[in-house]
């Protein structure tokens, strides 16, 4: 089973990070990792989690405005993504929204 919920709501500042929502400032893949890796750990089976990338958190909440991720990079990001996800076994295919 996963959670579904509207962007919106997420960055709305209303949503607490929790086990299965998780802010990050930038694009960091040390930190991004170590969270899919933590939701990798499914221990309650709720089937994945959300890792919101250019917004910065304030006590656990998305903080506004958001700051986002400059159009320019999301390319190499993704590209990096796809280099990073090879060393995950099993294989890792996110989403991006």
């Amino acid at each position: 089973m996963s959670i579904h919920v509207n962007i919106e709501k997420l960055i709305s500042g209303k949503i607490v990070e929790s086990e299965r929502i998780e802010y990050k400032k930038g694009w960091n893949p040390a930190a991004i990792y170590r969270t899919i890796c933590a939701f990798a750990n499914d221990f309650e089976n709720i089937g994945g989690g959300y890792i919101i990338v250019g917004a910065e958190e304030d006590r656990g909440r998305s903080k506004r405005p958001v700051s986002g991720i400059p159009i320019e990079e999301l390319d190499d990001i993704q590209k990096k993504m796809v280099e990073y996800n090879k060393l995950i076994n099993p294989h890792y295919d996110p989403k991006i929204g």
